[in-house]
């Protein structure tokens, strides 16, 4: 019925005022029911509380390691350049990202060696395996490596005046 879809939808909400008297229909306990846990002021638990029981975070073992501080490299094989680039071009991050080849965020690029290369490219990354290296001269291009990110020097001793 299309008249019925839109009954009892309010678009203004009024609040539920509790604790204001009987006449409210949520006074005295103010919903809170009678005695318990629940019912104190400053109530709250742990998203993993379950009842007394042993968590379930904590009853499965943890497995591994993450390092946060890992770096993190973005892999492209040769013929992935051999279908986007045409002979002669220039091949870097910028270019890569301008032609939405690599469109998500990375520390560094590297070029693998699978497929073959039949065009002639200056490539511009990171990291680049052996075998890729030696498919891009071969096929008359050349490589240009670029500086990875710094490391953090910390508490370095400054020298004495």
């Amino acid at each position: 019925m299309i008249h019925d879809v839109h009954r009892g939808i309010k678009k203004n909400k009024k609040r539920k005022r509790v604790g204001r008297g009987p006449g409210s229909g949520h006074g005295k306990t103010a919903g809170r029911g009678h005695k318990g846990q629940k019912s104190r002021a400053g109530w709250s638990r742990l998203a993993t509380f379950q009842g007394g029981a042993m968590p379930l975070v904590r009853r499965i073992p943890k497995r591994g390691f993450n390092n946060k501080f890992a770096l993190k490299v973005v892999a492209l094989n040769v013929c992935d350049l051999d279908a986007a680039f045409s002979d002669g071009e220039e091949v870097s991050p910028e270019t890569l990202r301008e032609r939405d080849i690599l469109k998500q965020r990375y520390d560094v690029l590297k070029i693998l060696g699978d497929g073959e290369l039949t065009k002639k490219l200056t490539v511009t990354a990171h990291r680049f395996s052996k075998s890729a290296q030696e498919k891009i001269e071969k096929a008359g291009g050349s490589i240009n490596i670029r500086p990875g990110k710094a490391p953090v020097v910390k508490n370095k001793m400054k020298p004495r005046t």
